[in-house]
């Protein structure tokens, strides 16, 4: 009898989805897409390069920056196979173990993503609040056991979501709204009872994205106070411009990611196309966007940059 379940649980195929049906239209709808993670990938690698290399951005600010880099390029490596493939090789079929070591990666990179966001928060209060002691209070050895700590909590909370789906059995018609692998997607697949699944990815939105988005929303609260309290109109505009970037990465992280969240559980399949189209945000926009933003925003960051490629 076991064998025969082994034997099904192989089998099963899931069937992703892209924007349109038609082939024809696949290739010019995979021309973005290509640009986007090209984009996406070059930009993340020479922030990382530069401030790997240049000894003045060895500062807490730009050593989570990196980190952020490193949980972009993740998500962007991790969705590529099967975003492309639909559109560049019409490849719609992925087996039950690709999806699950592929929702496994999505959700741990992007809870990875929320704690460095966090992180960062943190940083613009220590940097505005306590700006003296800035780089004594947040040492690299401090920074790295935030990092651990992070991809750690992260790991614990997404670890079992794989082992949930795969006890279960598959007979429906296993077709997935997005082009890639998600929890919440894959557990209304299953023929059997999924209450329990559905309990624990709730638990773990509230106890990962949710408890990060109340700590970051104190740390803002704790930053405006601070600014109240400086005397200089001009000083306060400077500090509140220093996190202007981390708002930026917040707004595109959080809000996609909230949005679909809130559709899968309570909107059903009323709305394909933007459960669709925001789904795309959420895992293609921030880290096309994040780099952009910050050498924008960052004049230091920029003309350290600048300077790599004059080389």
């Amino acid at each position: 009898m076991s064998a025969v379940n082994d034997t099904k649980l192989k089998s099963v195929i899931f069937l992703l989805t892209g924007l349109l049906s038609h082939g024809d239209t696949h290739l010019w709808i995979s021309i973005p897409f290509c640009f986007m993670y090209i984009i996406s990938i070059i930009g993340n690698s020479v922030i990382l390069f530069t401030v790997k290399t240049d000894p003045s951005l060895h500062e807490p600010m730009y050593i989570f920056l990196s980190m952020l880099a490193v949980t972009d390029l993740g998500i962007s490596i991790t969705t590529i196979p099967t975003i492309l493939g639909i559109y560049l090789f019409n490849s719609r079929e992925i087996s039950l173990n690709a999806c699950l070591a592929q929702l496994f990666f999505i959700h741990l990179l992007q809870y990875i993503e929320s704690s460095v966001l966090l992180l960062m928060a943190f940083d613009r209060f220590i940097a505005i609040h306590n700006p003296l002691r800035y780089t004594s209070i947040l040492t690299l050895p401090r920074i790295a056991k935030m990092g651990l700590v992070a991809v750690l909590r992260a790991m614990v909370l997404i670890l079992p979501l794989p082992f949930l789906l795969k006890r279960f059995q598959y007979c429906r018609a296993n077709v997935l709204s997005h082009s890639y692998c998600l929890f919440q997607e894959v557990m209304k697949m299953a023929c059997s009872d999924f209450t329990i699944n559905s309990i624990y990815g709730l638990f773990t939105k509230l106890f990962q994205l949710g408890l990060d988005s109340l700590l970051i929303f104190l740390s803002y609260v704790m930053i405006l106070k601070t600014v109240l309290r400086i005397a200089s109109h001009k000083e306060s505009l400077r500090a509140l411009n220093t996190c202007v970037s981390h708002l930026c990465a917040l707004l595109l992280f959080y809000t996609p990611e909230i949005s679909l969240s809130v559709i899968h559980r309570f909107g059903k399949s009323s709305y394909p196309l933007l459960q669709i189209l925001l789904g795309y945000i959420a895992l293609l926009l921030p880290p096309l966007m994040n780099p952009i933003v910050y050498s924008v925003k960052s004049k230091h960051l920029r003309v350290r940059i600048i300077r790599v490629f004059n080389r």
